[in-house]
């Protein structure tokens, strides 16, 4: 007997047919595409057919010796400035944690006056810190010294702009670390007191390796953050990093516009390895968080929902489907007795 439809496609004995899915179309994102293109094509048609770009300067310049120095200086303050910075974070953030009220205080004054002026400022100071202090001395407090050196001997031009940006930076990394820190669970911290393990002990070994999956990613920005920074050196003044020498040399040729992109070419180039640095970073400190990590399987290797998909059914955890649940056509059968 025929359905009250017409259709036999229910009729008992006989098999359904396949449904045939139709793809969902999306015309805004062609559309989108199609946008976006031309106003690409147009932006890469301007930069080469602009002669005041002046790109036979750009390749002239590009890889000039002043340039490359500029580039190895600039890298030089990144690197240091940042070695530093942690350093003096990860014991502000200790210092913060403390329960000493003392260097709670010390640490939240230093967090204070350094992030609440601009870095700017702080490198004037830093150029000027041997008319303010023309001797650095070393002995007894309000007593005799025992060693003196000048202050514009120790402190050149170069420390003084990898001390101002080291401070400063420290400042921020600082909160950083203290966020991190306290994302790790304070189960942690007793379960390994109660193994005997002293307090140095848990930090470097404990916390610190569980909290760099949150400090990583925040603190990747801040060192590529560092490198454009090191532009503003010359308020201290340091004049050989990638900024100041692409300018000087555009000013002696009377065309800044091609040396400024020789300059962007540079600092770009240089922030697509940090950025790809910090992604195999944050991968690694990230391992068992990362829901698009890339997992193996007999197909080959799958993603996200796939991966964790293929992880329920490697389990066994859930029963195998029946005929009725493929169909759709009966009740589930938990024990897969027909």
């Amino acid at each position: 007997m025929s359905s009250p439809t017409g259709s036999d496609a229910t009729t008992p004995g006989r098999e359904p047919e396949r449904i045939h899915a139709v793809p969902v179309r999306y015309p805004g994102r062609w559309v989108a595409a199609v946008v976006v293109a031309v106003i690409a094509a147009m932006a890469v048609h301007g930069l080469i057919t602009n002669p005041r770009f002046a790109w036979p300067t750009v390749g002239k310049y590009l890889f000039a010796t002043p340039v490359l120095q500029g580039v190895l200086w600039t890298l030089a303050l990144t690197v240091g400035s940042m070695v530093i910075a942690v350093v003096l974070a990860v014991l502000l953030a200790v210092m913060r944690g403390s329960d000493n009220p003392v260097t709670r205080a010390v640490s939240w004054f230093y967090i204070w006056v350094f992030r609440g002026t601009p870095i700017y400022t702080q490198l004037v100071f830093w150029g000027l810190i041997s008319v303010l202090y023309p001797k650095i001395s070393l002995g007894v407090p309000f007593g005799p010294e025992w060693l003196s050196f000048t202050t514009k001997d120790v402190i050149t031009a170069f420390r003084g702009a990898l001390l101002g940006l080291a401070l400063n930076e420290a400042a921020y990394l600082a909160e950083i670390v203290r966020a991190g820190l306290q994302s790790v669970d304070r189960g942690q911290h007793e379960a390994a007191r109660a193994l005997g393990m002293k307090e140095g002990a848990i930090l470097r070994r404990v916390v610190l390796p569980q909290a760099m999956r949150v400090i990583v990613p925040p603190t990747g920005n801040e060192t590529i953050s560092m490198l454009k920074t090191t532009s503003l050196v010359l308020a201290v003044p340091f004049t050989l990093d990638l900024n100041y020498a692409t300018s000087a040399v555009g000013n002696r040729i009377f065309q800044p516009v091609p040396l400024l992109i020789v300059a962007a070419f540079w600092y770009l180039l240089v922030t697509s390895v940090l950025m790809v640095g910090q992604y195999y970073l944050e991968r690694y400190y990230g391992r068992g968080f990362d829901v698009h990590k890339v997992t193996a399987g007999p197909q080959g290797p799958r993603r996200g929902r796939a991966a964790r998909q293929a992880a329920i059914n490697a389990a066994h955890t859930t029963p195998e489907p029946t005929p009725l649940d493929e169909m759709g056509g009966g009740l589930h059968n938990p024990g897969g007795v027909q």
